[in-house]
């Protein structure tokens, strides 16, 4: 197998590589950059458009429908091809049907992921700029910092302790020390320690690459480009997975038995075929996919317009079974909006050089603008603020020398810098208790002051300094025998409607627990300000001192966690998950991202870093939690709307299909033609597609609701029956009353059972008795719930009539249907309340995770366009010109 650009590329020197793709250390123009990108394709590794000929598909897959296409055509083969004809066409409007909207829900699906941005740092036209991922070319100079997901294949010019996690390639766990070395020819995949591989995590550290592969040409994208389209299924998916599975097994055993009475019978072979699989066809939830579907479509439009994204559409419902929610307090409890207070020196310093220092400690590069790319928060709202404009200008004489970027176990970042006096100094910036454990002296003064700023709330940066070589290579063993120049305070005030916010989650029943890297003294003024109840304060270093039995009990009498690694994080949510109820975790940054995968729904923020937003599930446009309680309140609606549905389905459709059981049994002809049977079925399944649009009682959203498959048996075995006792009721008015002959009998029966199946969504909708004391219907329910009754009711009069084996029914059999109906719904409203004073509380399943990352990280490679095939790149260059044609270290491609 012929080695990959990226090993190609490792086995060269920076120069060489940088020669070959004729571009310099300053990167690419805009130009060049855009005649790449026409040649070689964006950089992606799959798409995300919709396809209508796979949505068909879902919909003609059905081995049901196969199967009655196949005994219509024999039908109409052996001469009853008008039956054989309507038959056709009714599937076909069917499956239209179904199509049209999983198309819709699919394109929704579509626009929703293409608003969901992923951006990388790169040197264009000389200066560093964002761009989207899916914009990267080969010679791409690219800035790597903590926490980016590597966005293509690298050749490393420069590294700063870069550190990559390679598990989604390698499956290593550890993270992988990267350098400018070149390497062996042939050195495998895991030891190319001269490249960053596309889709790998910046684990600590810092780096600069030039890119040589992209797409399905890098390695990650080899592997993506491979996988199959199935997704990991949701509990929400399961549970659809196995009500499916209980209806093709009712449906299997009637089909069969009705088969058998008609054969026994002596009724003509293909009619009893048709007829049986007619009454599968209308058993079968066909247009459950639609209806959930257009649920979480409508749904996710909803929540967009509400500055709510969300992955995969499913990822609504599993939003709404939240109860425990963990989050970060910085722009979810705060207002995220940092803002430089003041510089608070020690004696022998002042605020100016305080400031100074603080400026010149980033690992960031700053534009044109003098404004930094990429920074942290702090940094940005350091460099935003007034004090700093005046710095700016005296700054421009200063040189770094070297930087050690910012980890989460250090807590700091260090930089050397020389002045214009060319004094070499080491700076080091970060978190008051590691910079100060790590000073010579510190004033008791300045312990109180600190004291006095985290008491009040306020975020602290402590800054010190000590003389270096500018020639050393900078190490974390270098940051001792600091003298202590300063503090740094910033302000992150609460929100004004963090309150609200915390109060509605409270109210959907969703306990709200603080998971902080801050200090815990501003943590719990910050939640004490907004009324949050604190049941408890553990650090980091509480947790390391119990094992996971008392650190169950722990967190269950806990509010805030301080001073968290990402490991303890990821290990609070772990342990939760195990004790009941579905977890929710939201955060944005690199240390994150463990606790991300770890919870049963990952939330994360537009402006997160790279690894925290491939690890969620749903991302918010704004970093609120009321933003998040309209986002639980619709997956429990929609939940609630799907539910309907599926118990419709299992009441009035098993109802009318034991019936055409029991008819079999004594009367001398089909109970209903197979092609009215399918009629039926559409119209009601029509009048469902409104069900997403409806309205849900406050109680209904106001705990989580799961899949239970027992309920809904009961459920099915309790309200069927009442269906067939009023189908029996219609047989017998038409036989004893009526005297009606097959024509008029089937008549009676369409028109009776299209009536009671379709209204008794309005019983069932809602757990009130009587059920017109719940929230009114939507309109669009109410109209195409009536509307098709009354289309049923006009057929047996239309020109249409004698094509579908219809009659004219006497008038005052329709006053005996509408009779029929109102006990129906009466009697269901005695059945509701009998039914959920014994069904007890629904069980909660706790499906395992599995293996989500390969597919969340290839998710973010793709784009809407048609891809190209691997190795289809377009004609050759000129001779000559290799500008956009990365190669081997033999010159070959």
């Amino acid at each position: 197998m012929p080695a990959g650009r990226a090993a190609s590329a490792a086995a060269r020197t920076t120069s060489e590589v940088l020669d070959d793709l004729e571009v310099t250390g300053d990167g690419l123009s805009s130009d060049e950059a855009a005649r790449r990108l026409k040649r070689w394709g964006p950089n992606a590794v799959h798409s995300h458009r919709a396809r209508a000929w796979l949505v068909l598909w879902h919909q003609l897959r059905s081995p049901l429908l196969g199967l009655l296409l196949a005994a219509a055509a024999v039908s109409y083969f052996v001469g009853e091809r008008s039956d054989a004809v309507i038959i056709g066409a009714i599937v076909a409007l069917s499956v239209g049907l179904g199509f049209v909207n999983e198309y819709r829900a699919e394109k929704t699906a579509q626009s929703l992921h293409a608003k969901i941005q992923h951006r990388a740092v790169v040197r264009r036209d000389g200066r560093p700029q964002e761009v989207e991922v899916t914009g990267l070319v080969p010679g791409d100079v690219v800035e790597l910092r903590l926490g980016d997901i590597v966005p293509a294949d690298l050749r490393l010019l420069a590294t700063a302790g870069l550190e990559c996690g390679e598990s989604v390639l390698t499956g290593e766990s550890l993270p992988v020390a990267k350098d400018t070395a070149a390497v062996p020819a042939g050195t495998a995949l895991a030891d190319l320690s001269g490249c960053a591989l596309m889709g790998t995590v910046v684990h600590s550290g810092s780096g600069r690459g030039v890119v040589v592969a992209t797409g399905a040409e890098a390695e990650f994208g080899k592997i993506a480009a491979g996988l199959s389209g199935h997704q990991l299924e949701t509990e929400f998916q399961v549970g659809l997975r196995r009500f499916s599975m209980l209806l093709v097994y009712v449906a299997g055993a009637l089909t069969t038995s009705i088969f058998v009475i008609n054969v026994v019978l002596q009724r003509p072979l293909i009619d009893a075929l048709l007829f049986s699989l007619a009454i599968a066809v209308g058993i079968t939830p066909q247009l459950l996919p639609a209806v959930v579907s257009t649920s979480l479509a409508a749904g996710s439009r909803r929540m967009s317009r509400r500055k709510v994204l969300v992955k995969r559409l499913v990822c609504i419902e599993d939003l709404g079974d939240v109860d425990v929610l963990f989050t970060d307090k910085t722009g979810t409890l705060t207002q995220g909006r940092i803002d430089f207070m003041r510089a608070v020196p020690v004696v022998g310093t002042s605020a100016v050089e305080v400031l100074r220092l603080g400026l010149l400690c980033t690992e960031t590069d700053v534009d044109d603008q003098g404004r930094p790319v990429g920074g942290n928060p702090l940094d940005d709202a350091l460099w935003a603020s007034p004090p700093a404009a005046a710095q700016r200008p005296l700054l421009s004489g200063w040189k770094r020398a070297g930087v050690l970027p910012f980890d989460h176990e250090r807590r700091m970042v260090s930089v050397v810098v020389t002045d214009p006096a060319d004094t070499t100094v080491l700076i080091t910036k970060g978190a008051p208790e590691a910079v100060l454990e790590r000073c010579v002296e510190v004033p008791e003064a300045v312990r109180q002051a600190l004291g006095a700023e985290f008491a009040a709330g306020n975020r602290v940066v402590a800054v010190a300094t000590r003389p270096a070589e500018a020639s050393t290579a900078l190490t974390a063993a270098d940051e001792h025998n600091l003298r202590l120049a300063g503090l740094l305070v910033f302000l992150d005030p609460p929100k004004s409607d963090a309150a609200d916010a915390l109060g509605r989650l409270d109210a959907l029943g969703i306990t709200v627990k603080i998971v902080t890297g801050d200090n815990p003294a501003v943590a719990a003024k910050v939640c004490h300000d907004l009324g949050l109840t604190s049941a408890g304060v553990l650090t980091g270093a509480d947790l390391d001192t119990m094992d996971d039995e008392r650190l169950t009990t722990a967190i269950r009498d806990t509010t805030v966690f301080a001073r968290v690694s990402p490991e303890h994080k990821a290990r609070i949510v772990r342990i939760q998950r195990r004790t009941g109820g579905d977890v929710a975790f939201l955060g944005d940054g690199v240390n994150d991202a463990l606790a991300l995968h770890a919870a049963d729904v990952g939330i994360s923020v537009d402006s997160a870093t790279d690894v925290a937003k491939d690890a969620a599930d749903v991302i918010l446009l704004e970093k609120d939690l009321g933003v998040l309680a309209d986002g639980v309140v619709e997956g429990r609606r929609i939940f609630a709307n799907t539910i309907k549905y599926v118990l419709m389905g299992t009441s009035s459709n098993f109802g009318n299909m034991f019936s055409a059981a029991g008819a079999s049994l004594f009367l001398p002809f089909l109970p209903m033609l197979p092609s009215q049977i399918l009629l039926n079925n559409l119209l009601y399944d029509t009048s469902q597609l409104a069900i997403p649009t409806d309205e849900v009682d406050e109680e209904q959203v106001r705990r989580p609701a799961h899949w239970d498959i027992a309920f809904i048996r009961r459920f099915m075995i309790c309200f069927g029956p009442i269906s067939s006792l009023f189908d029996f009721a219609t047989f017998a008015v038409m036989l004893w009353i009526f005297h009606a002959g097959p024509a008029q009998f089937r008549t009676g029966w369409f028109v009776e059972s299209l009536a009671t199946q379709t209204l008794v969504i309005f019983a069932i909708r809602t757990r009130r008795i009587p059920f017109w004391r719940s929230r009114r219907p939507s309109t669009a329910l109410t109209l195409t719930a009536l509307g098709v009754v009354a289309i049923g009711a006009a057929l047996p009069a239309t020109p249409l009539a004698p094509v579908l084996g219809f009659q004219l029914l006497p008038p005052v059999f329709f006053a005996a249907v509408a009779a029929m109906v109102v006990v129906y719904l009466l009697l269901v409203e005695i059945g509701k309340r009998i039914f959920y004073r014994t069904a007890g509380t629904p069980a909660r399943p706790h499906p395992a995770l599995g293996h989500r990352h390969l597919r969340r990280r290839a998710a973010r490679f793709s784009t809407v366009t048609r891809l190209r095939r691997p190795g289809a790149t377009g004609p050759a260059p000129a001779h000559g010109s290799q500008a956009t044609r990365p190669t081997g270290p033999d010159g070959a491609p």
